[in-house]
């Protein structure tokens, strides 16, 4: 029997089956872009509440959609793509191709137009949003212009400041919180909201941004003390390491005006 033959009759990954259902790669391509909750993607996918729940269970049931409810109304929920399982199913899928498959050329960053202005927004500008700005800024190296509020500011949180230096060796500690209102009258490229509460309120700011939300539980809340919430620190690290990780290269992606 050759090579050739004994292919003959094998699946596709079962990865490249599920998520080559046209529902479920849409709302794969619309939780890359941004958080959503099921109302949002029956809008965006343009199919009934029940069939979009439907595929959302098919691809939780895989791993790679989660889904937590609402900080801002209990009674809704956000769903959120895990943009580094898909990346490694991704790679893996072409690999089962061919062995030698190219993932294309890295971003020509001589293109870049910079700086790109992105502003984070949270509730109390305390810890989510002062974090993912530091983290932007120090991995970005001058390609992205970040800032960071709050629409109810209150001081920066000790477990943000030490997080941030035991993780990623960032100093937080002369930062402060401000009001989403500093910034009204300014442009930006993109605002990314970092809890569901701040995105009921978010104004429309001047320029109409792109923008993007991420679902994230405060890491302070329902915690005794600072020492019990540190590990609810740590996950946000990380996880807003490889949420930035995904988005720079959108960020940067720019070519120049003709």
């Amino acid at each position: 029997m050759t090579a050739r033959s004994a292919a003959v009759g094998i699946p596709p990954p079962e990865f490249l089956q599920l998520a080559g259902h046209p529902v479920r790669w849409q709302l794969l391509r619309e939780l890359g872009h941004s958080d959503r909750t099921v109302h949002e993607l029956t809008d965006l996918v343009g199919e009934a509440q029940n069939l979009v729940s439907y595929h959302l269970g098919k691809l939780r049931d895989a791993d790679l959609v989660s889904m937590r409810r609402s900080s801002a109304d209990g009674r809704d929920a956000y769903y959120t793509v895990d943009l580094a399982r898909l990346g490694d199913l991704l790679s893996a899928t072409a690999g089962a191709l061919h062995p030698a498959l190219p993932t294309g050329p890295a971003p020509d960053r001589a293109h870049v137009r910079a700086p790109v202005r992105v502003l984070f927004l949270c509730t109390g500008n305390s810890a989510r949003s002062q974090m993912a700005e530091a983290l932007i800024r120090d991995r970005s190296v001058g390609a992205v212009e970040a800032y960071s509020a709050g629409s109810h500011p209150k001081p920066l949180h000790a477990n943000a400041v030490r997080v941030m230096r035991e993780a990623h060796d960032i100093d937080l500690a002369a930062h402060e919180s401000k009001h989403l209102s500093v910034f009204a009258d300014e442009q930006f490229d993109w605002v990314i909201s970092l809890c569901d509460k701040v995105r009921e309120v978010c104004p429309e700011f001047p320029g109409e941004p792109q923008t993007i939300h991420w679902s994230i539980p405060d890491p302070a809340a329902g915690h005794v003390d600072d020492e019990a919430s540190y590990p609810a620190f740590q996950r946000l690290a990380a996880e807003l390491e490889t949420r930035i990780g995904f988005l720079l290269p959108v960020l940067t992606d720019r070519t120049p005006t003709p």
